[in-house]
């Protein structure tokens, strides 16, 4: 693969999945800074992995492998405490706008930040629409076991969300 081709679809990529990539960001790391550092070692094997893409998958399946991968290995490697007040950051590049996000979101991102690595990366993965075979695929886990998963993190999430008050409109 030429290095101007490599080059075309990593930026493709970017800019059609960077949503995808920040949602992993925001729920593997509290600073800003800590952000752009996990920010910097996905992008790096986003662009490693490209000559590597067979399309038996999508990319978006492809690059939420890549992300997540690295992103529980440098939490586990980081071993930082998680802030949950420290939400701030990249919601702008998300959105597109300077408009604050809902209080509802922000609470959902602090308590998937709670989560351990894989019920976090399943539940980021269920909240992109992703089938339970997709996500066994990616996580390397049984349909069944997903399923299993993902119905306790619903049921924990709904008894905490008991305990929220909504601030909004």
């Amino acid at each position: 693969m030429k290095e101007s081709e490599q080059q075309q679809i990593f930026d493709s990529w970017l800019t059609d999945h960077k949503g995808l990539l920040f949602k992993v960001l925001r729920a593997y790391a509290s600073t800003p800074e800590d952000q752009e550092d996990l920010f910097q070692e996905i992008v790096a094997q986003v662009w490693r992995s490209i000559p590597n893409f067979r399309r038996e998958s999508a990319v978006t399946t492809w690059l939420y492998r890549i992300a997540l991968n690295i992103a529980i290995s440098w939490s586990t490697k980081e071993k930082k405490k998680i802030d949950p007040q420290s939400m701030g950051g990249i919601e702008h590049l998300i959105s597109g706008t300077d408009t604050p996000m809902d209080d509802r979101l922000d609470w959902l991102y602090g308590e998937i930040k709670k989560m351990n690595e894989v019920d976090r990366s399943l539940t980021l993965l269920l909240l992109d629409g992703f089938s339970y075979k997709e996500m066994a695929e990616m996580i390397g886990i049984s349909e069944s076991n997903i399923g299993v998963k993902i119905h306790r993190i619903k049921k924990e999430l709904i008894r905490r969300s008991a305990k929220y008050e909504y601030h909004g409109i």
